[in-house]
């Protein structure tokens, strides 16, 4: 049930309020969830924790949390050849039908990716990735990322933001 709430507000309220907002700025805007057209295809999340008091690493089940497995472009393909632009709701579907919630980020990342994208610019409320001293990184190349999360200068909601640019360069 708790999965059917965040799937109907984000393809539903939230989905719906970004293709008014592009439409009523002159855009042309449809609103889909990656569910549509089998567009976002999710496998479950694998988080990796530490059991405090024997040390050895577990897999913990997030639930109805999923990771990008595939995606399909056509329905991508069909709205941006009709000049509109998709507005995807980042809900994925399992090999098994399930449902999974996808982090958006993660989802532009791998869509960005199968579209073969040219750009791929990432929306945050922060100025990004910043160094000891609260400076901005302007520029990462991929060989630091790894170092830069291991250090956590990159850490919390920037990582997915960081690793989905990286998947888009690399492919």
């Amino acid at each position: 049930a708790a999965m059917e709430v965040v799937e109907m507000v984000l393809s539903g309220s939230i989905n719906k309020s970004i293709v008014a907002s592009i439409q009523a700025a002159g855009g042309k805007a449809v609103g889909i969830s990656g569910k549509d057209g089998n567009v976002l295809m999710a496998k479950p999340f694998r988080m990796q924790k530490m059991d405090a008091n024997t040390g050895e690493m577990t897999q913990v089940d997030l639930g109805y949390v999923g990771d990008p497995d595939k995606v399909n472009p056509g329905l991508l393909e069909t709205i941006i050849h009709s000049d509109a632009i998709p507005v995807i709701a980042p809900i994925g579907v399992g090999r098994d039908g399930a449902t999974y919630n996808v982090n958006a980020d993660t989802a532009a990342g791998a869509i960005a990716a199968a579209m073969k994208a040219k750009r791929l610019l990432l929306l945050t409320d922060v100025a990004g990735v910043l160094d000891a001293d609260k400076q901005l990184i302007a520029e990462l190349s991929l060989s630091e990322i790894p170092r830069l999360i291991e250090k956590a200068v990159i850490s919390g909601g920037m990582i997915p933001k960081v690793m989905s640019c990286a998947e888009v360069v690399e492919r």
